[in-house]
């Protein structure tokens, strides 16, 4: 397997020094080292002695936790692999503190079956992540009928989602959260009613006005997370809204938890930090979907953020290729990349309001692992080591060769972030990032 520098395989003795712990799983947090042969951790208390065989990390100023989970990333293979293959998505989720990926199944072809799961899961044998695929709620996902939703699970499945796509039909969106009750997993629909979105380019807003591009009011989502959150506490079913991107849909969910509904939601770095202020140069990079909204609507989210409205951070990592974004405004593909900048710029959002930096990083590991049931290896003698070194307080540029995805496809390229993944150890394999 070709990896880029700054990979490797650990071979014999590292020694985590001087490092915080913070294993929200088991709730531990103290100052102690850590002691890993090979790929196991065979050590954690305070004042090992290094050795000069150990390859010792000076780990002091930062935290030492868990890898990162992402529910929701696009790694393009099969079908797309000059976007993105489970390979390069792997080594870019990896330096980005991720340990285990949710893949999306809008693939070439769909991922709607158990051998197509079974595919992506022993293509990751050898990437330096888990990877826990999402199969479709439908077949080829056209929204008539639903897939083999047991098979897929039996195969490995974590959750089913028409990405990209919403299930425009209400009865096939209800039989989709009944029958996965069976399973315990989420149905995950894309929130969008495309016929009050009107093919819009941009958040519908003032400065949809000042470029004279059509507009999708965020209407369009709200509406339709109100008939899924219905639908799911009709039947008792189990919801998860992806990417929120707007106030309208923070009030229906909030509402709808206080019921004692089954929904939980995830929003991406990109629909936090950023505001549609980053479309007035026409950069079709950060043109996404949903869209970005106004500064009202981050306001409202990183609200949500902080008062556990919105449960987690997801990527929607969603590489292109360079002639799919330079193009006009209308016919640029959405979609941005994100899981190489996901912590810096989260961080730096959110070190602003009243969230400590703890609280921070429970978005990216034990609230979305808690919301799809996926079990990671503790912090614990004897387990495998699966860990993040992160440094909270430095600031730095992400530049391009920061970028290990096949694709660039990314609006805050040279925009300075805050907090970073300095280093990620799973699967025996290594990752250092010199600050």
């Amino acid at each position: 397997m070709n990896l880029k520098n700054n990979f490797s395989k650990i071979k014999g003795y590292v020694l985590l020094k001087n490092g915080e712990v913070y294993e929200p799983y088991l709730q531990f947090n103290q100052v102690v080292d850590v002691l890993i042969k090979d790929n196991l951790i065979i050590q954690i208390k305070k004042n090992i002695p290094a050795k000069s065989n150990y390859h010792t990390i000076d780990c002091k100023g930062c935290l030492i936790t868990n890898g990162f989970v992402d529910l929701h990333a696009h790694f393009r293979e099969p079908g797309f692999e000059f976007k993105e293959t489970i390979l390069s998505g792997s080594m870019s989720a990896f330096v980005g503190g991720y340990t285990r990926v949710c893949t999306m199944p809008n693939t070439n072809p769909v991922i709607d079956t158990p051998e197509l799961i079974d595919h992506v899961i022993r293509a990751s044998i050898e990437t330096p992540v888990y990877i826990h695929p999402i199969g479709a709620i439908t077949k080829s996902q056209k929204g008539m009928e639903l897939a083999e939703i047991g098979k897929m699970v039996s195969s490995g499945a974590i959750a089913i989602s028409d990405d990209g796509l919403p299930v425009e039909n209400s009865q096939i969106m209800r039989y989709a959260l009944e029958y996965s009750k069976k399973f315990n997993i989420p149905v995950i629909n894309h929130a969008e009613d495309l016929c009050l979105a009107n093919n819009g380019l941009m958040h519908e807003g003032d400065n949809s006005l000042k470029l004279g591009l059509p507009g999708n009011p965020s209407i369009a989502e709200s509406s339709m997370i109100f008939r899924d959150v219905s639908i799911a506490e009709y039947v008792g079913g189990k919801l998860h809204v992806p990417h929120i991107s707007s106030k309208e849909s923070v009030a229906i969910i909030k509402k709808y938890k206080s019921m004692g509904v089954n929904v939980t939601s995830e929003i991406t770095p990109h629909h936090l930090s950023l505001t549609d202020d980053f479309l007035l140069d026409y950069d079709t990079n950060a043109k996404v979907a949903p869209p970005i909204r106004s500064e009202e609507d981050q306001k409202a989210l990183i609200e949500a953020i902080e008062d556990g409205t919105i449960d987690c951070i997801a990527t929607d990592h969603a590489p292109h290729a360079i002639e799919d974004k330079e193009r006009d405004f209308d016919s640029a593909c959405c979609g941005m990349i994100g899981l190489e900048s996901a912590f810096g710029l989260v961080n730096k959002t959110l070190n602003k309001s009243k969230m400590s930096f703890k609280s921070i990083v429970d978005l990216f590991t034990i609230k979305p692992s808690k919301i799809f049931n996926i079990a990671q290896n503790n912090i614990k003698e004897g387990n495998q080591a699966e860990l993040n070194i992160l440094n909270p307080n430095v600031t730095w540029t992400f530049k391009r060769n920061n970028i290990y995805s096949k694709s660039y496809n990314s609006p805050i390229v040279g925009q300075r972030l805050k907090g970073k993944v300095v280093g990620v150890i799973n699967k025996g394999y290594f990752f250092n990032s010199p600050l």
